[in-house]
């Protein structure tokens, strides 16, 4: 797949000169919510039209979409305003009913491309329509997941294809509904550089207060385009009311969000970068000698532990270490997420340094009995 610049053609087809705007509701409630959203968007930069047809909920009872007789709105609506449409599809009866009713984009689930066999048969179900799918980023922090799911749609001659990254799900409290875990979409950027990219700031925010600044910061990553959760009254919206915002505001927020340059030939840009980053690369080095040294008093740890008979996990030492870190972070600008996740690694690691002393130890005096 990479170097398939097929995979962008859809997108190129747009002849934009700015990132691709797919707006819409959540969910599909009513034929005049869905027409009054369509219209309302008429007014902003909105390239396609979305709603949920199909909602699977995390738990049953809660309301899982209007079904099929959504799409005859969307439709309605498409030949009214001249917008595209697209919506959720999660197995071959979606499709079939979603391409007779003109949809011209589809895009696939968290929740599904969780699974290469749900993935596999939505493929099959596409073969030879060459329709535009994007693929949402499964619930979990896997990256082979989701180049998975592409793939499959690839292998079945699928090629204009996207990527939608909307968060991955957390087993800590966050401020995102789902964590962003920016660097999984920059990731795969780098396996597929060609996939056009496009967040999902609705689903990570979960908080319409949190989409302004998850934009902007896509924008400063270069995706291509964002799917964004609009309804004409986001507080009585029958799905996910806090995370949707009015097309007005979309408006406002598609005004102010800057699209920054790849690059800048300014020769100034060009000094002063090279300067930085070689500060960077030094202490990166540093960075790396440092954990080195830290690791290599963990196996001296490891030693005196398994001498003494003592186990390896100390829950109140790494708690105290935790959050005087965290403590000591924050005070000075690092973001407390961040702090966590490093000092997390950093632990593992020294748990395996220690593993390593005890069980080369053990080896050791196995061998010589």
């Amino acid at each position: 797949m990479s170097g398939n610049t097929a995979m962008n053609d859809w997108l190129k087809a747009f002849n934009l000169d700015r990132p691709l705007l797919i707006a819409g509701p959540c969910s599909a409630e009513t034929e005049e919510q869905v027409l009054a959203t369509a219209k309302a968007l008429q007014n902003t930069d909105t390239n396609v039209l979305r709603a949920g047809i199909w909602k699977p909920r995390t738990r049953p009872g809660n309301f899982e979409g209007v079904g099929a007789l959504g799409l005859k709105w969307l439709l309605k609506a498409k030949r009214e305003t001249g917008l595209l449409t697209t919506t959720e599809v999660a197995n071959p009866i979606h499709v079939d009913l979603a391409l007779k009713h003109e949809v011209d984009i589809l895009w696939i689930g968290a929740r599904t491309s969780v699974s290469p066999f749900a993935v596999q048969e939505i493929a099959e179900a596409l073969k030879g329509t060459n329709k535009i799918v994007l693929v949402k980023n499964p619930i979990n922090p896997d990256l082979s997941l989701w180049l998975g799911a592409l793939e499959r749609f690839y292998k079945t001659g699928i090629e204009q294809l996207g990527a939608i990254h909307r968060g991955f799900s957390s087993y800590k409290d966050s401020l995102y509904r789902n964590i962003p875990e920016w660097q999984i979409p920059i990731d795969l950027r780098q396996e597929l550089p060609d996939i056009p990219l496009i967040l999902d700031p609705s689903h990570i925010a979960g908080d319409r207060k949190l989409i302004f600044d998850l934009c902007q910061t896509a924008l400063d990553l270069n995706y291509n385009g964002l799917m964004v959760e609009t309804h004409p009254n986001p507080d009585q919206a029958w799905s996910d009311a806090k995370q949707q915002i009015t097309p007005e505001t979309l408006a406002a927020y598609t005004r102010e969000l800057k699209v920054r340059k790849k690059s800048s030939s300014n020769q100034d840009y060009e000094t002063s970068l090279r300067r930085l980053r070689l500060q960077i690369d030094k202490l990166d080095e540093q960075l790396i000698q440092i954990l080195i040294d830290r690791m290599q008093i963990a196996d001296k740890i490891g030693a005196v532990k398994k001498t003494h008979n003592v186990a390896i996990l100390q829950p109140e030492r790494w708690q105290a270490i935790l959050q005087k870190m965290i403590n000591l972070g924050v005070d000075k600008g690092l973001a407390e997420e961040f702090v966590y996740r490093l000092f997390q690694a950093i632990h593992q690691e020294s748990i395996a340094h220690q593993q390593k002393i005890l069980h080369t130890t053990s080896a050791k005096q196995a061998n010589s009995h």
